[in-house]
């Protein structure tokens, strides 16, 4: 009789076949234990909603979320895998603060943020992160931003004074992205890594790195579809294979991203060469530096052992702390000023606010910048109703529980949901813009910009949600261990640039521009086709 064997390579590829084909089975037609939530028909068997979240003009798509569903909403990534949409406050303070160990940035996305980024706060985990983070806390504390503010006002009147060249030249419009876009690559160069990028020199020296910077992050987001694989294109094969397997993702987006992180990558680690040059020699040569060593970048540089944080971890701090920094300081102050054009009467009462202030106080020290009452108030309402970051993702990294502080009614309409199982391995959109605009929280007029509303104390029930984000009630600057580091900075820049500029211009409304959603929320001027957000304003000057 004949039998045929079976070598041991052979069973361990049926073995992984099996298993692979049982996994696929069980997510095609296992019952999910989310499935018991409502949600909107999959448009696709192959990517589910994955097209529509990622979708940069995907904002009808989201309003319609929280129109027509409750806080957390069942959607369908790549082969009908779980997607969860939420933002209950509940559900949100278990992820972030009280279970926070149970959630993370997925490997995947972690591992695009490293290749691009480095190993920075945006790409390192669990120890590494806490301990990284740790060490950079003091540098972002108030009592450190107090000394770094007014190396930050020089920056502030070269801004205005390029805006003032430009209306003297005659130019009808004047981009708004383009010149804060400038001012904030020399608050993070400056304030933050103690070097001036020269971004505003007429030869446009900065004007390289500064557009890459611009165009990067757009490129990321366009990318992250494909984030899934981006893990297995590090590890398996050969260099060739992985060039070939990288090859096959849109090539332009790959070559153009490539060129822009290598310019980034470079002069990063020229920064902190010259830096570390410098620290040898002593604070006379400090003094010499842009920052005069009050800079983040030396403090840090001052007050950490080598050992605990290598130049790896130097340069990719520096890099994540240029793009968190520049593209969402952009977006904000050009969001805030695109509104107070539509919004004349605001815009000349803020405008006195802040004149009057000066003519006391001269160029504000931090508590003042603070103390402004109608300055904080339109601040807050922009960054709570037009974040910077719309929503943010986690994965589930174990079989959790979370509850819910609105219950929903379950698909048969039969049951009350109270909490939801969430399964390890599960995908979830946090929707920050919509945590935000809940109207649960901030009332019937919870989608309209009234800074009036923080003139007053906010509603009960905003106090009530106790939405887990580490800034005024509300999530934009996200929560818990991933929040981002560095808000105080970044509000502290928005109010700066703001004073100095509301009482030099008149800012009114240009040419139509729609916001595109992604990493960071950017204008594009409808009709262009420059890759590079623009925002034209009419600005004229006040006297």
């Amino acid at each position: 009789m004949n039998t045929t064997s079976i070598t041991p390579t052979e069973a361990a590829v049926i073995s992984i076949g099996a298993l692979t084909l049982w996994g696929l089975y069980r997510k095609l037609f296992a019952k999910s234990p989310l499935s018991v939530l409502p949600g909107p028909p999959s448009p696709s068997f192959i990517y589910g909603h994955i097209n529509q979240v990622f979708d940069p003009n995907g904002w009808d798509f989201f309003s319609k979320l929280q129109e027509n569903y409750e806080a957390a909403v069942r959607l369908n990534g790549v082969l009908k895998s779980d997607l969860l949409y939420i933002f209950d406050p509940l559900a949100l303070h278990h992820m972030l603060l009280k279970n926070q160990d149970a959630f993370d940035t997925s490997r995947a996305a972690l591992t695009v943020n490293h290749t691009i980024l480095g190993p920075g706060l945006f790409s390192i985990e669990g120890e590494e992160h806490r301990k990284q983070r740790k060490l950079l806390n003091p540098v972002f504390s108030v009592k450190h931003l107090r000394d770094v503010l007014p190396i930050l006002y020089p920056i502030a009147h070269q801004l205005r004074d390029g805006i003032r060249n430009e209306i003297k030249k005659g130019a009808e419009y004047v981009d708004v992205v383009e010149w804060t876009t400038r001012a904030a690559l020399e608050y993070i160069g400056q304030g933050g890594l103690g070097h001036s990028f020269s971004s505003f020199d007429e030869n446009g020296k900065g004007d390289t790195y500064g557009s890459a910077i611009k165009v990067i992050l757009p490129m990321v987001y366009k990318l992250f579809r494909f984030k899934d694989i981006f893990p297995y294109l590090t590890k398996l094969g050969t260099r060739k294979f992985r060039q070939t397997a990288v090859g096959m993702l849109p090539h332009g987006i790959v070559a153009e991203l490539r060129d822009a992180v290598n310019t980034v990558v470079e002069a990063s680690t020229q920064v902190l060469n010259n830096k570390s040059s410098a620290l040898e020699k002593g604070d006379e040569a400090m003094e010499n530096m842009a920052g005069k060593g009050k800079d983040i970048l030396s403090v840090l540089m001052k007050a950490t052992d080598r050992d605990e944080m290598t130049q790896e971890n130097l340069v990719g701090h520096m890099i994540t702390l240029i793009f968190a920094a520049t593209d969402s300081t952009t977006s904000a102050v050009s969001r805030v000023l695109s509104i107070l054009a539509e919004h004349q009467d605001i815009q000349t009462q803020l405008r006195e606010e802040v004149t009057a202030a000066r003519q006391t106080y001269g160029d504000f020290d931090y508590d003042t910048l603070q103390s402004l009452p109608l300055l904080d108030a339109v601040c807050r309402e922009t960054l709570r109703l037009y974040a910077p970051v719309p929503n943010t993702t986690r994965v589930a990294l174990k079989d959790t529980v979370l509850p819910l502080l609105w219950p929903i009614k379950s698909t048969d309409g039969k049951s009350e949901i109270k909490e939801i199982l969430v399964p390890k391995g599960t995908d979830i959109v946090i929707s920050i813009m919509s945590a935000n605009k809940s109207k649960k929280i901030w009332g019937e007029d919870a989608e309209e910009w009234k800074p009036s509303r923080w003139l007053s104390p906010t509603p009960e029930s905003s106090q009530k949600a106790h939405l887990p984000g580490v800034y005024s009630q509300m999530m934009t600057f996200n929560g818990g261990k991933r929040s981002c580091i560095g808000f105080k900075f970044s509000e502290m820049e928005l109010k700066m640039v703001l004073s100095v500029l509301l009482e030099a211009f008149i800012f009114e409304p240009g040419p139509p521009v729609r916001w595109e959603m992604g990493i960071i929320t950017v204008p594009r001027l409808i009709g262009s086709t420059s890759k590079i957000p623009q925002l034209p304003l009419k600005i004229r000057a006040v006297n």
